[in-house]
């Protein structure tokens, strides 16, 4: 049984933080590899193949980034950064990088443990892996392109539909607005945020109960958005 829990690698170089992240990991089934360097980390994520990696980006030998590009050039592994670089302009570059998450050190073990929850089920997923999505009240049915929330249908233009469903396609990343931009306005507009403030408000005001507090689409401040795809009672 223990051979089939997911096993996550984590390239941290502080012993608080590991030993922190190891009885949290164990304690809830995981399997735990622990790497102090970049050069370490990257050799146990070649030759252990894990399902998931916790890396830091202030590494001794390595920037984290570097790290980053590596991997990207032979693995999709789900990379989850957690770091004391807390700027906006870091969280960017490491999400442009090809992270799929970022979490600011201090962070709590509840917080830690959904979002590596989100970014392992979909491993192995590809864009089409399910023709509907479902997130609370709010449901989507790809195939036909419809959208419906609380149980009522809900017409989208074009671009708001593409922005959702280019949301939807990553749902539990953080997309960055230039990632956004790019995928729903095409290259020559990722620089025009306003576009997609604008976009995003009509969305919202169509899809969320309580657009002001949106349950669904979270805005990361200063960095993008991310689809909630497991939403609470509570909101």
């Amino acid at each position: 049984m223990t051979s089939t829990c997911p096993q996550i690698l984590v390239i941290e170089d502080e012993a608080p933080i590991c030993r922190f992240l190891r009885a949290s990991l164990t304690e809830e089934g995981y399997r735990y590899t622990e790497a102090q360097t970049g050069r370490e980390g990257l050799r146990l994520a070649g030759t252990e193949h894990p399902d998931l990696i916790l890396l830091d980006l202030g590494l001794p030998d390595m920037d984290g980034l570097d790290i980053i590009r590596q991997l990207r050039n032979w693995s999709q592994v789900p990379v989850i950064i957690i770091s004391a670089r807390g700027q906006e302009a870091d969280k960017v570059t490491a999400l442009d990088a090809g992270a799929n998450d970022y979490l600011t050190k201090p962070f709590g073990v509840k917080e830690l443990l959904a979002r590596i929850r989100v970014a392992l089920r979909h491993v192995g997923e590809g864009p089409e892996a399910d023709s509907k999505f479902q997130a609370g009240d709010l449901k989507v049915d790809l195939a036909a392109r419809r959208v419906w929330t609380s149980g009522n249908e809900v017409h989208l233009t074009p671009i708001e539909y593409r922005l959702l469903t280019t949301l939807i396609r990553s749902a539990g990343k953080v997309l960055t607005h230039r990632y956004l931009l790019k995928e729903v306005w095409g290259p020559n507009e990722v620089h025009e945020n306003h576009y997609l403030r604008v976009f995003m408000a009509t969305l919202r005001r169509k899809i969320e109960p309580h657009p002001a507090r949106p349950r669904y689409i979270l805005t990361e401040q200063g960095v993008g958005y991310r689809l909630k795809d497991e939403v609470s009672d509570e909101g």
